[in-house]
């Protein structure tokens, strides 16, 4: 009878020596990837994001480290040639990453290049299992282009990173040369003098003869009254700085015998009033409001005022940036006096746009 109950104790010790040990394996998450802010080879202070899902948040779920290591394997431990992970700029963002509940409680450690450690001494159980970042900015990117690297990511239940991991995950990462983009935008200026018509407006005048692209025809003029002519000058263009329009005359308007119109009192800088009809005057005026040198509404205000004309070029128009097309009425005014040579007296008006590029 005791010899059976000894040989029922064996087998029971038997069945107890060949139960398989129960070893702790890390989690491997899911949906993992890894994007980097600025992929160019040696970009400085580049930002990289871990996204991963399938986090553990049960037992035994308190994490307490975080390691992260890239390297240039998937299993060693040699940094990417270039790469700093070390430098003074290299920070948890805090805001951005929500792996733990409260990013700002951990610690970020550089024990070496390539190898960063989160810490936490009392510990954090994530708060989500589904799509938890850790965000790493002011990483100096590897030298090496268009080849793959490797982050490994591990977490801890200890502060010094030890013994199985939590949760583990391996993501690749490929820097990329950026591509240059170019284009080219040829400068555009289109200038156009145009006819006005005869009893039309003219800056608060009626003009009193029809003008060409090309002429200026006063006409029979007499002392009873002086003789208006003006032209619409029509200008665009895609200069940064824009344009300045600016008019001249080859001389004086003159007669066969060299006799000469007198020039208007008025100036570009200063414009003035224009004589009254039986005073020999030429001169002229322009509706731009917005000049570029001196007082930029000097021809308009406080009433539409008159300048000489002179042989060096003097503004008429002006436009601080490039503009569709603009339009402005540049008036031409005569009078004559009773003491008044005859003839017919002619010059040459000239009209140049200068674009600002």
């Amino acid at each position: 009878m005791a010899n059976r109950h000894l040989w029922l104790v064996g087998i029971f010790v038997a069945l107890i020596l060949t139960v398989p040990a129960l070893n702790a394996h890390a989690a491997t998450l899911s949906s993992a990837s890894l994007s980097v802010s600025d992929p160019r080879p040696s970009a400085l202070s580049s930002n990289y994001t871990f996204t991963g899902s399938s986090v553990t948040t049960g037992v035994p779920g308190t994490i307490k480290c975080i390691k992260i290591v890239y390297a240039d394997t998937a299993s060693g431990s040699t940094v990417p040639s270039g790469m700093s992970t070390n430098g003074g700029g290299v920070t948890l963002d805090t805001t951005n990453s929500n792996y733990m509940p409260t990013p700002a409680s951990w610690t970020l450690n550089k024990p070496a290049n390539g190898t960063l450690t989160l810490t936490n001494a009392a510990g954090e159980i994530p708060a989500s299992a589904a799509a938890r970042k850790v965000v790493i900015n002011g990483i100096t990117n590897s030298s090496t282009a268009d080849t793959r690297f490797f982050m490994r990511i591990n977490t801890y239940n200890n502060t010094d990173c030890s013994s199985s991991p939590v949760d583990s995950a391996s993501v690749t990462f490929i820097l990329t040369n950026a591509s240059t983009l170019t284009l080219t935008v040829d400068d555009t200026l289109s200038f156009t003098i145009n006819a006005v018509g005869a009893g039309q407006g003219c800056d608060g005048t009626t003009t009193t003869a029809a003008s060409t692209a090309t002429t200026i025809p006063f006409g029979t003029v007499s002392a009873a009254s002086n003789a208006i002519v003006c032209q619409d000058l029509q200008a665009a263009t895609n200069a940064t700085n824009g344009y300045t329009i600016y008019a001249r005359y080859t001389a004086q308007p003159a007669n066969a015998l060299a006799q000469t119109i007198a020039n208007h009192t008025g100036t570009n800088t200063t414009p003035t009033a224009f004589s009254a009809a039986g005073t020999e005057s030429y001169g002229y005026t322009t509706n731009d409001t917005t000049l570029g040198t001196g007082t930029a509404n000097r021809f308009t205000s406080p009433a539409q005022e008159w300048a000489s004309m002179a042989t060096t070029n003097a503004e008429l128009a002006y436009e601080s940036a490039g503009v569709n097309s603009t339009t402005y009425r540049v008036g031409h005014q005569v009078g004559v006096s009773s003491t008044t040579k005859p003839g017919t007296y002619t010059t040459t008006v000239v009209y140049t746009c200068t674009p600002v590029y």
